[in-house]
Parts: structure tokens; C-alpha cells; sequence
């Protein structure tokens, strides 16, 4: 049974910091894309990072690059994204993804597998 659990967000001033973790199982986690992306209230979901098994090749958002960091444990099943100069525009559900072909997809329709999502809320 394959399961992705989000977790680390929660409430944050605006300039502040948050780690967000993904735990994986039930696939071969090592092969697989691992992408972020957020969805706010009534907007679509929104692309934020991702990044190729082997961690050669990443990809941000223009809205994140340079704040915020896409890594991976293989050895571990997990996938993170630190959050830096947190802005009120950052505030959403937080989604983890696994794609299987390797490549980085940004929309969110070429995923296989999904995470249940963690709030992230940054306050002014």
C-alpha cells in the first residue's frame, strides 16, 4: 500500500522558517521524482519544487527559488522542503508527490502518488 505523510507544518511569522517532511512507503521510493507543490483556499494547485531520485536535477518556482530547498534520504524514504523568509503568499496545504518516469513534471496531474497534504499558515 503506498502512503505519503506530510508533516512539519503549522503556524509561522512572516520571515520565519519551516522544515517539511514527507515519510514514503510502499513503492520504490529511490526511483521515484518527489515533488512539493500547495494548493490555497479556491486557487489550483501550484507547483513548488521537485527533484530526480538520484538528486541531480531540481526545480523551483520562480515564487520559491531562493528560499526555499528540495532534498531527499533515500536511505530514509523521505523527502523535505525547508521554507525560508516565510511570506503570507506562502499560506496553503502543503502536498507531497511521487512520479515513477524519470523526469520532473510540474503539473500536478503527472504525479502518481499523493500525500493527505499539512497546513502551512504564515502570519503578517
Amino acid at each position: 500500500q503506498v502512503q505519503l505523510v506530510e508533516s512539519g507544518g503549522g503556524l509561522v511569522q512572516a520571515g520565519g522558517s519551516l522544515r517539511l517532511s514527507c515519510a514514503a512507503s510502499g513503492f520504490a521510493f529511490g526511483t521515484y521524482t518527489m515533488g512539493w507543490f500547495r494548493q490555497a483556499p479556491g486557487m489550483e494547485r501550484e507547483f513548488v519544487a521537485a527533484q530526480t531520485w538520484s538528486g541531480r536535477r531540481i526545480y523551483y518556482s520562480d515564487s520559491v527559488e531562493g528560499r526555499f530547498t528540495i532534498s531527499r534520504e533515500n536511505a530514509k524514504n523521505t523527502v523535505y522542503l525547508q521554507m525560508n523568509s516565510l511570506r503570507p503568499e506562502d499560506t496553503a496545504v502543503y502536498y507531497c508527490a511521487a512520479e515513477g518516469r524519470p523526469v520532473v513534471p510540474r503539473t500536478w496531474l503527472e504525479y502518481d502518488y499523493w500525500g493527505q497534504g499539512t497546513q502551512v499558515t504564515v502570519s503578517t
